[in-house]
């Protein structure tokens, strides 16, 4: 299969760029503030933590299914038109958080948003290697965009408290987010968008979709996927249960561990397009997940007194490697097929954001409620990342097709 992609107006290009690192940041603000709005549903509904936990583990496996069985309509109808499907169901559905009260109600809503979310992110996703010049390029591009994410991962949590505090109920987050929704819609309209043309018949469909878990590409970049969220959702969700009783004399770092985690991480992505546009990405890649599997380790031999600041530490090492596995993963296949292998990731990732902190909390429990045990599991995980990065440094399996993609997608 080879693409040509018809050539569009710099300024064009900028403004795209900039649709998809809005659209990163605003999705990041509704999901990684649920961790703030879920104590505000325990006490309003009376809810338990496990009942209450499906206010993050919901949406991410919709967005899962969303990701593998909807991943290839971006490359059947184009990015734009799915795009903007997408961007136009997650608005009318924020919208909808203020016509009901209810947790079943706040629960089905959150389910059609991480459709919607799997809609547009996999057609955002296809669309950067559009905009690409290479699958260097893609690689930077990519952590610009996770690097927008991190941002809407700090702005998010800050606007949940900030409405608590002057007494304005949560569900106006999704009022804000649904406005911003409907301005990148009106953008996404005006803009023209690359359009790329197949010059074979290949079908694109679910079952193509499906086919694509069998290629060992494929595969083997969503599970480094599915490895990597579980070992940073470890940290925004039970990082602070386990720092809880921390009385040392790093408290002002124990305080806002969350936020210097979320900082840093975000901070590391605008690095991460710096280094990847420069340097070896599976170097780099694996000289930052050695140092993730040390704060980890530190943390669990340290006990609470290292983790405290270990755990936030792992931020910044952890900022480069999800969107550098993403991109190398969907720049191994052509263009006309990003769309289906983004959803592959995709389905992946999310898995990985469920079952991760849910494996984690079931060892807790079984060791006496400690988080320090589900630390031990994430610790696991984040040396099998470790050993796969590293299997793919030394034998460097991609180098080949990664060439071939660059001289006939480019």
């Amino acid at each position: 299969m080879n693409t040509q992609s018809h050539n569009i107006g710099h300024q064009n290009l900028t403004i795209i760029k900039w649709l998809t690192f809005l659209m990163f940041m605003m999705f990041a603000m509704t999901t990684d503030a649920v961790g703030v709005i879920i104590p505000e549903v325990m006490k309003q509904f009376q809810l338990s933590m496990t009942a209450a936990g499906l206010m993050h583990y919901a949406p991410m496996v919709a967005i899962a299914l969303a990701g593998i069985f909807l991943g290839f309509l971006a490359d059947k109808f184009g990015r734009k038109k799915t795009i903007i499907i997408g961007l136009a169901l997650f608005s009318v559905n924020s919208y909808l958080f203020l016509t009901g009260n209810t947790f079943a109600f706040f629960l089905g809503l959150l389910i059609i948003s991480g459709i919607a979310i799997g809609i547009f992110k996999t057609a955002a996703l296809a669309l950067i290697g559009d905009i690409s010049k290479s699958t260097t390029e893609h690689t930077s591009t990519m952590n610009a965009v996770e690097g927008f994410f991190g941002v809407g991962a700090i702005i998010g949590p800050f606007i949940v408290t900030y409405l608590l505090k002057t007494g304005v109920d949560w569900k106006w987050l999704y009022v804000v987010a649904g406005s911003l929704c409907i301005v990148l819609i009106v953008i996404a309209l005006m803009v023209e968008y690359p359009k790329t043309k197949k010059t074979t018949e290949d079908p694109i469909n679910l079952k193509a979709t499906l086919s694509m878990m069998k290629d060992p590409y494929a595969l083997g970049f969503s599970l480094a996927a599915f490895l990597y969220v579980s070992v940073e959702c470890a940290i925004y969700v039970w990082m602070p249960t386990l720092i809880a009783g921390y009385n040392g004399s790093a408290v002002f770092i124990a305080t806002y561990a969350l936020s210097i985690f979320f900082i840093l991480r975000a901070g590391g992505r605008f690095l991460g397009a710096w280094l990847m546009a420069r340097f070896n990405w599976a170097l780099v890649l694996s000289i930052f997940s050695f140092l993730i599997f040390l704060c980890f380790l530190g943390s669990v031999i340290g006990g609470i007194g290292f983790a405290v600041v270990l755990l936030p530490l792992s931020g910044l090492f952890m900022s480069v490697i999800y969107p550098t596995i993403n991109s190398k993963g969907i720049s191994c296949f052509p263009k006309a097929k990003h769309g289906s292998v983004a959803g592959v990731i995709l389905f992946f990732t999310a898995a990985g954001a469920a079952l991760g902190p849910l494996l984690m909390g079931a060892v807790s429990d079984a060791f006496g409620h400690n988080a320090k045990y589900g630390f031990v599991l994430a610790t696991v995980f984040s040396g099998l990342l470790l050993t796969g990065v590293l299997i793919n440094l030394f034998f460097n399996p991609t180098k080949r097709r990664l060439q071939k993609l660059d001289q006939s997608e480019y």
